[in-house]
């Protein structure tokens, strides 16, 4: 269910129909983005304890309720950017702060260093520019992405009986790749994250999102980004550190923001779900500040 104040919304966009969830209008302008294969609930928790401003979650593009990209489309990262100011363009900001976690983080971040004359502040959790691959890995990676993409048509999407069976499956998923969810948590976001269908329920993702990125940038490119965003930003990260962003790493990223702070606090890599208040404070008058 949605937070307190949050209504369903959806927009018409060049990329497809947007779907998410909104907050009542007044105060600075936000986005928020949220993580791979998440959804616009990831941010539920947390609206409840954020106050003066006007909250916009996005299903960002092929998750939650918002429309797939079209056939032989890719869910890259450049193609996000556009995703969040088609977005913006349909609400009609022509100047908004960013919030994001995890991958909706990394999507912020370019949004923030190319279009600095629209993007205000950056709040960034779990995550600042995007996953890196050193050069030596061009060419497996390619190869990689290719045969995943084309070995994934004609497969069948998995029917959970009931939504607690998948609850568990988003719980498992997680803890692989270490990033454990609370219940109540995955709950939130496998309720927005199914449909229903004959014999259960199936994700509602597209699942060409599970596919290997077929290029990533070099760690210099990254540093290089971080270093281009101009607006004020607070990144937030959770301890122990994500094993594909060990901290020494996150740290030199972050000191190469212009204006930039960084906090870092005991958690998992959902905190903003499971401690939404704490993390509501950390955040505090940011986005309201002049």
């Amino acid at each position: 269910m949605p937070a307190r104040g949050l209504h369903e919304f959806t927009l018409d966009t060049p990329t497809g129909r947007i779907a998410g969830l909104r907050g009542q209008p007044g105060g600075p302008r936000v986005i928020a983005l949220h993580g791979w294969l998440d959804n616009a609930a990831s941010f539920v928790p947390l609206a409840e304890h954020l106050h003066g401003i006007e909250l916009v979650a996005p299903d960002l593009p092929g998750h939650g309720a918002s429309a797939h990209l079209a056939p032989g489309a890719d869910y890259s990262f450049a193609a996000a950017v556009n995703a969040v100011l088609d977005i913006a363009d349909a609400l009609g900001w022509d100047r908004f702060s960013l919030l994001g976690h995890s991958m909706g983080a990394g999507i912020s971040s370019l949004v923030a260093a190319a279009c600095p004359q629209r993007v205000e502040r950056l709040v960034a959790i779990e995550a600042l520019g995007a996953l890196a691959e050193v050069p030596e890995r061009t060419v497996s990676r390619l190869r990689e992405a290719i045969a995943a993409y084309r070995a994934l048509r004609g497969k069948s999407l998995r029917v959970f009986p009931d939504v607690a069976i998948a609850v568990r499956a988003r719980m498992a998923a997680g803890a692989q790749v270490g990033s454990r969810l609370e219940e109540r948590a995955a709950r939130l976001l496998v309720e927005r994250g199914v449909v229903p269908v004959e014999g259960g329920f199936k994700w509602s993702s597209d699942p060409r999102l599970t596919l290997p990125t077929m290029q990533r940038m070099t760690e210099p490119q990254i540093r290089d980004l971080v270093a281009g965003i101009e607006c004020p930003t607070r990144v937030v990260f959770a301890d122990p550190a994500q094993p594909y962003l060990p901290d020494p790493l996150r740290r030199e990223r972050a000191a190469l923001l212009p204006a930039g702070e960084l906090i870092v606090i005991d958690g998992g890599h959902h905190l903003h779900m499971e401690q939404p208040e704490r993390i509501a404070g950390v955040i505090g008058d940011f986005f309201i500040r002049g």
